[in-house]
Order: structure tokens, then sequence, then C-alpha cells
């Protein structure tokens, strides 16, 4: 078997997984590793976890697929439950946080033509990332990520992230109706913004008219031992997208709103095939009911602070580690040199993480990782990062 009909669109390492359980996983050769990536902040139960594979199992029994042009029971009882976790109102359903975060675009804009604003501008971060449509792809903050796709979409104006005076110089513009951020930058390196600066601009936007727009795609759903990280701060946003740990592995992603956000949508303005279907809404309803159930909120925060601690003691003072920073199981180690390298040398060590925005180590493992299983990313972890400084630099790497 080869890859060789799949179009370029990844450039995956050799290994595949065969199987998982909990924190763990094994390859087509029988190797194991401890999973300290979960899918992208996907797999927050881990693997075959037994709660979510008998609901998976018991739903495809019944009907798996049925079509938003009837009402889907499964759905509606998810909307009522994460509304309820979120203190929003209503929820559109969909397949990924890239569509989660369109549906927040449209729905901004729709509510500034409401309003009579002819050309509806949105502020958006430095470094973050929303997506690869073409409307969050222009919303995102990477140009590495934009190249080649131009023109891209108007109507986003950009700032510092964690900048409160740079939205501020905006707000004499006519045209704003939304400021849209990350309150953890995933994708942008594992920045974690000041709580004061998420509850100033919920102020301003409550003062300007604006709606606050919070991606908790990949920060949401318990990673940072809230249900939403902005939870951090006591705020709630107008809008909130949602996807990756909602369904444990299912693809699904939502679009939360309340108060006017909440009306804006009417029949025919929105909609979406597969989203919101009654297998995709039970695996949501099992995530939600295990993280309750099983207390894996307080567990990922203090899973976190023992991987972070961990990782700045047996890192301290090393040179080339700038800073090691994030919350609960969302977690960043930022060097001072380009280390995509790290990956096949964790691979080696049997460990799972990934590197984003080329110098930050990423570590999202599952919300079930035990205080052994932490301990263990810590101790397999600082050898392969001594060993990568040590060896790039005497390679005039640094």
């Amino acid at each position: 078997m080869t890859a060789a009909h799949l179009m370029k669109t990844y450039a995956p390492q050799a290994v595949a997984f065969a199987r998982g359980e909990g924190a763990w996983l094994w390859d087509t050769e029988g190797n194991r590793y401890l999973d300290a990536l979960a899918g992208i902040a996907v797999n927050g139960l881990g693997h075959a976890h037994p709660r979510l594979v008998k609901a998976i199992a018991d739903q495809a029994a019944k009907i798996i697929h049925a079509s938003n042009l009837f009402r889907v029971p499964e759905q509606e009882r998810l909307a009522e439950r994460v509304c309820g976790l979120a203190g929003m109102d209503n929820a559109f359903f969909c397949n990924s946080g890239a569509e989660a975060n369109e549906c927040a675009i449209k729905l901004a804009r729709l509510h500034g033509h409401q309003r009579g604003v002819e050309s509806p501008a949105i502020i958006v971060m430095e470094k973050a990332w929303h997506g690869r449509t073409l409307a969050t792809l222009s919303a995102t903050g990477s140009r590495k990520a934009q190249a080649g796709f131009e023109p891209l979409m108007g109507g986003f104006l950009r700032v510092p992230y964690n900048d409160l005076g740079a939205i501020e110089r905006l707000a004499v513009q006519p045209a704003v109706v939304a400021v849209l951020l990350e309150v953890l930058q995933g994708e942008g390196g594992i920045h974690v913004a000041d709580l004061d600066y998420l509850r100033q601009v919920r102020a301003l936007c409550d003062a300007r008219g604006w709606l606050l727009m919070i991606d908790e795609v990949q920060s949401g759903i318990g990673r940072t031992g809230k249900w939403f990280a902005h939870q951090w701060a006591g705020i709630v946003p107008d809008v909130m997208s949602l996807a990756k740990g909602l369904g444990s592995g299912v693809p699904i992603g939502a679009c939360l709103a309340r108060g006017a956000a909440a009306q804006v949508f009417k029949p025919g303005n929105h909609g979406t095939t597969f989203g919101g279907g009654p297998l995709v809404s039970v695996a949501g309803l099992a995530t939600l009911e295990a993280i309750e159930q099983e207390g894996l909120l307080a567990n990922a925060e203090r899973m976190g602070g023992i991987v972070i601690q961990g990782l700045r003691e047996a890192l301290a003072g090393t040179a080339g580690v700038k800073e090691i920073r994030g919350r609960g199981l969302m977690i960043g180690v930022e060097l001072d040199r380009p280390c995509a390298e790290i990956v096949p040398r964790s691979l080696a060590a049997g460990l799972v993480l990934n590197v984003t925005a080329e110098r930050v180590i990423r570590l999202l493992p599952p919300l079930v990782i035990d205080e052994a299983e932490a301990r263990e990313i810590v101790a397999r972890l600082a050898p392969v990062v001594t060993a990568f400084l040590r060896e790039s630099h005497a390679a005039g790497g640094a």
C-alpha cells in the first residue's frame, strides 16, 4: 500500500498507528508510544474510551445520518448541553473548526449589514489561526499559509495579539462590527492571552456594540482545565467556535451564540449537509459526560501543571530553551531555532508530539493522562530537547 494517489497536502511521518488505548498508541510494527498530541487536541478522552466506543456503536446501529431537513433529537440534546456549559443561547453544528469560524464570520457580517454597516470589518490578531477556507485563511495571521491563495478576502483588520491599545485605535472606524481572537494561540505557538486583556476586550466590545467572537477550537472542551479557556477570565463571548475535542475523534464543529448574535441567522442564511448528525452528536454528548463524570477538568489543570513544572526543572539553564508556557494541557516549549527535527527524534523515543510556528514544541496530551504519564512525557522529551540543542549547536545551527 502506498500514498501515491493522495494529494500532496501533507508531509506525514513514516509511522502509521494501528490502535490505541488511553494515552498510548501502537504502530503497525507493534511499537508503543505515549501520545502527547491527541490528534492535535482532538482525542481528549484518549483512545478507545469505553463510554465513547459504546455510544458510537449503539448509535451506528440505529441511524447515522438523516439531514437537517428534519429534526435531529441527538443534535438538540447536544445543543442544550453545550450551551448550558458555555452560557450561550444557541448553536449551529458543522464538521470542523474552519467551518465553525466560517459560520462566525458570516454571522458577524450579516449582523453588521442588519445594523446598516455596508462593508463590515472584523478585527483579528497577528499569528492567529482560524482555518484554511478562504474566509478563515484571510482571518488567519500566517503569511506562510496564505501565500499563493491570493486574492484573500477583505474585511479583516489585523492587530498585535495581547495589545488592547491596538484594538482601541481602530474604535474610530465605523465599519468594525466584531473582534475575533483565541485565548491561547495554538498554531501560532501557544501564546497565552493575559486575563485582564480579555476582560478589557470584552468591556470594549460592550462599549462599542461589537461582537466578541472567541475561537475555542483548540483550547475548548476542557483542554485548559475549564470547559472553555475564556472562562479563566470570567467572561462570556457573544460568539464562540468549537471543534476538535468536542467529538473525541469524530468530525464535529459548532458555532455558539448568545444575545443579539443568537438572533442573526434565519432559515436559509446558513447550512450544512452533514453537520450535527445523530452519530457525531451522540459522540459529543458522550464526550461531555465523560469529562464531567471522570473529573477531567481538574485533571487537565493538574497534569498540565506537572508537565510544565517538570519541563522547567528538567530544562532549567539549557541554552536554546527560550520559554515553557501554556495553560492546562495546552503547552509550548519555545526554542531559539527551528526544531522540526524534534518530531522524529521524539517518535524514536516513543513520544508523539509536533512542532508549530517552526520553533515551538507543542504538547496537547489527552485529558485522561495520569501523573505517571505526565511525568513520563517530561522524562522522554527533556533528553530529546537537550540532545537536539547540543548537536545543532555543535553543527553550527545556532
